[in-house]
């Protein structure tokens, strides 16, 4: 029997599946996971992250194990282990899932060149998103792959049917016993963090009670943070421990439901139209590449946006003086995890109140978060600051102090973060999210919380003047594209 080499990566399951799934169609599977540079670039980023990694490569492997196999392991330059494995074994074939960002889609051709030479066929496949890029494309009206707009693609998509490829049993997989290196540990990527219990159980379980209980309010789960009732899956579809195509089909299963009430289906359309939303940003990225590090909108592509800010260092450790922005930062920090409403505020905050490139917030993100997908990022990061997809006539800039009424009314949210307001009184949290001046004297020998850095009315009014003075320039307009 042939054997075809399945290189895991963000895919890190053996349930629905479409990488296994084809590879199987070439023989016994010699499932593979390759350490190299680049992957031990993006764990040393993120100390939790490497450890939700090595728990999600050590949850696979004893799933393999309990079928009689077990992950290879090496370490070097991807293109040369996996051509090196494909002559050990004598594989007609090496498969893998396709990568999004601009960095990922070069290292792809780089290994389809070097599996290819070696008289092997190289096969990626879209994995990541529920629906793959070319079949949305495929369904659109007008010329041109992809979509830059998300309405027109949402139409699309939500008519479409994921595919599936839940038969994990019928797989096969070489016998253990081949020469493999050991399991990545997160000490190998300058981590300390204890290892989580995670991997393709965890997530399943992680959905299953999501839909079973808090789905049912996520139009009110979004938008509040204090109370923390979103998915928190982000982190298993970007390492791949559950698939998108699951979550979706299930998501629709479960509206199915004739006992829902028609706030609790609109809710799950809701959650469902975030998935799509993460679809979307993939396809965006695997049509556009060059927006890893250039904003998709020409006309913003000069615009200057600051590389440095007196007051970058105070987002940063969450010190702004804005207590909405201020808590989701250091939540960030706590966690490798921040609630999907407050992103929006802080990454507004540092893009139009600071002024400062959405890159460097990207970059400080990307030290403390768990989930690790660039072309999500950039696909959110440009939204938010008015250079990629997003097509309203303006930037979104979100008041603080509005926001923190609007979704933390209370307070909740801010004190659990905030030390310094945890245990002072109302009036005087209050006051602080309305901008007020007087700031609540720190309690004993607790630390005060910092003044607002800046004026947050006349910040935006600044930046709208020097973004209308751009886009409008002396004697016309600026081309939108």
């Amino acid at each position: 029997m042939p054997v075809a080499i399945y290189r895991f990566a963000r895919d890190l399951r053996l349930e629905d599946h479409a990488g296994l799934s084809a590879a199987s169609a070439h023989g016994d599977i010699a499932p593979a996971l390759i350490v190299d540079r680049e992957l031990e670039e993006r764990l040393r980023c993120s100390p939790r992250r490497a450890a939700f990694f090595c728990g999600a490569v050590a949850a696979l492997d004893a799933a393999l194990r309990e079928r009689g196999s077990a992950l290879i392991v090496r370490r070097g330059e991807a293109p040369a282990e996996l051509v090196r494995l494909a002559g050990e074994l004598e594989a007609p074939a090496v498969v893998w899932s396709a990568s999004y960002d601009r960095a990922g889609i070069a290292a792809d051709a780089d290994l389809q060149a070097a599996v290819e030479e070696r008289g092997a066929r190289a096969i990626a496949v879209h994995d990541a998103p529920a629906i793959p890029p070319e079949e949305s494309t495929a369904a659109r009206s007008s010329a041109g792959d992809g979509y830059r707009a998300f309405a027109p693609y949402y139409d699309v998509w939500r008519d479409l049917e994921p595919g599936s490829y839940e038969a994990p049993l019928l797989l096969s997989f070489i016998p253990a016993g081949l020469r493999s290196e050991a399991l990545p540990a997160p000490a190998d990527f300058g981590s300390s963090d204890h290892v989580p219990d995670g991997g393709a159980p965890r997530a399943r379980e992680k959905l299953e009670t999501f839909l079973r209980g808090t789905a049912l309010q996520y139009s009110f789960a979004i938008n509040v943070p204090a109370d923390d009732l979103t998915s928190h899956l982000s982190a298993d579809l970007t390492f791949g421990t559950i698939a998108a195509r699951t979550v979706v089909r299930e998501t629709r299963n479960r509206m199915d439901d004739p006992f829902l009430l028609s706030e609790e289906r609109a809710s799950l359309r809701l959650f469902i139209r975030a998935l799509a939303m993460r679809d979307f940003f993939l396809q965006l990225s695997w049509y556009n590449p060059e927006t890893s590090d250039t904003a998709l909108q020409e006309k913003m592509r000069d615009f200057p946006f600051l590389q440095s800010h007196p007051h970058l260092e105070a987002w940063c450790q969450g010190r702004t003086g804005f207590p909405i922005v201020d808590a989701g930062m250091r939540q960030l920090r706590a966690t490798g995890w921040m609630h999907p409403r407050v992103r929006a505020i802080a990454a507004s905050f540092l893009c139009f109140d600071l002024g400062v490139d959405w890159r460097a917030g990207m970059a400080e993100w990307d030290r403390y978060l768990i989930e690790d997908d660039p072309a999500l990022s950039v696909g959110n990061w440009q939204w938010i600051a008015g250079v990629g997809a997003d097509l309203a006539a303006y930037p979104r800039i979100y008041n603080p102090y509005k926001q923190a009424r609007r979704f933390d009314p209370g307070g909740s949210y801010t004190r659990k973060w905030i030390s310094e307001l945890a245990h002072g009184p109302a009036r005087g949290l209050s006051e602080t999210q309305q901008g007020s001046a007087q700031i609540e004297l720190p309690l004993g020998g607790a630390e005060r919380y910092p003044r607002p850095v800046i004026d947050h009315d006349r910040a935006a009014r600044d930046f709208l003047a020097r973004y209308q003075e751009f886009v409008t320039p002396a004697g016309g307009r600026r081309s939108s594209r």
